[in-house]
This record gives C-alpha cells, sequence and structure tokens, in this order.
C-alpha cells in the first residue's frame, strides 16, 4: 500500500493534457465513482498501422468553436455503464495521460460528452496509485488556475 506523503493530491477538478493527442488544458472532472477515464470524442474510423489497430475521432470544444481530430492505439470496444445504468459500448484507446506534473499512460473510453460540464472524465483506474483526491478543492495539480475552495464551479 502506498503512503499518502507519496502521493500528489487533486482535486474535484484539474486541466489535463493528452500530449500524444495534441490536447491540452483540457477541462476534467476527478471522478473516483467512475472505473475508466473518459474524453468527449466521436468515432471516425477504425484502421491498422504496422499491424496495430488505431481509431480517429474528433473532439469537440463547443464553447472554443474547435474541433481537434486526433488519432490513438485502439485496445478495446467495452461495455462501460454509465451513471444512469445504461451499459454503452466504447472504444477505449491507450494514450499518456498528464495531471500536473505526472505524466502516465492511461486507458479512455471515447463518448458522446457533449451535455456533460467537463469533457473529460478521470476516473479511479487512472488515480489509483498515483493521486490522493481532496473533493473540497479545484485546481490543486493546475498552476495556472487559482486553487479554489469548495465545490462550486
Amino acid at each position: 500500500m502506498s503512503k499518502s506523503k507519496d502521493l500528489s493530491v487533486v482535486g474535484w477538478r484539474e486541466l489535463v493534457h493528452l500530449p500524444e493527442l495534441g490536447l491540452h488544458g483540457v477541462p476534467a472532472k476527478i471522478d473516483t465513482g467512475a472505473r475508466t477515464s473518459s474524453l468527449h470524442g466521436e468515432v471516425i474510423e477504425e484502421f491498422e498501422r504496422d499491424g496495430e489497430k488505431f481509431v480517429r475521432f474528433a473532439v469537440d470544444f463547443g464553447a472554443q468553436h474547435v474541433r481537434q481530430v486526433c488519432e490513438a492505439v485502439h485496445v478495446d470496444i467495452r461495455g462501460i455503464t454509465s451513471s444512469n445504468g445504461e451499459t454503452q459500448y466504447r472504444y477505449v484507446i491507450k494514450t499518456p495521460l498528464r495531471i500536473g506534473d505526472l505524466e502516465f499512460r492511461a486507458e479512455i473510453s471515447l463518448a458522446n460528452r457533449a451535455d456533460m460540464r467537463f469533457p473529460m472524465l478521470v476516473g479511479r483506474s487512472s488515480l489509483r496509485r498515483r493521486f490522493l483526491v481532496d473533493s473540497g478543492y479545484s485546481w490543486l495539480q493546475t498552476p495556472e488556475m487559482k486553487t479554489k475552495k469548495g465545490h462550486k464551479p
């Protein structure tokens, strides 16, 4: 078991980075109730490169009117049960994820999160043995944002 002093502390929301996808400063909700991390993405196509399966997908940032087309290694298609109890089959990719100064490879499902407040959700598989969550704060690993106490947006 890891000692708590060895782990970085994240707030209930952070700006995260997916460097291989060209996505930086993505607003993410930290959600220990979700096993798998999730990113808002619309799958465009599957393809193969050097014998490895890939998926091409678009990430839309509506507020900024920006669409980023990304490619990532396609790990699996899995049944993911959402918070409302429905199971959806989603593409799961594996790509580096950086939160604060820590970068690691994470499995992330691609889902339509257009109706959600955050385009990304960081689940407990990505947090495990890396971070402690202090749900009373925001932006603890986001130096470009002022740390906020409390849970109000």
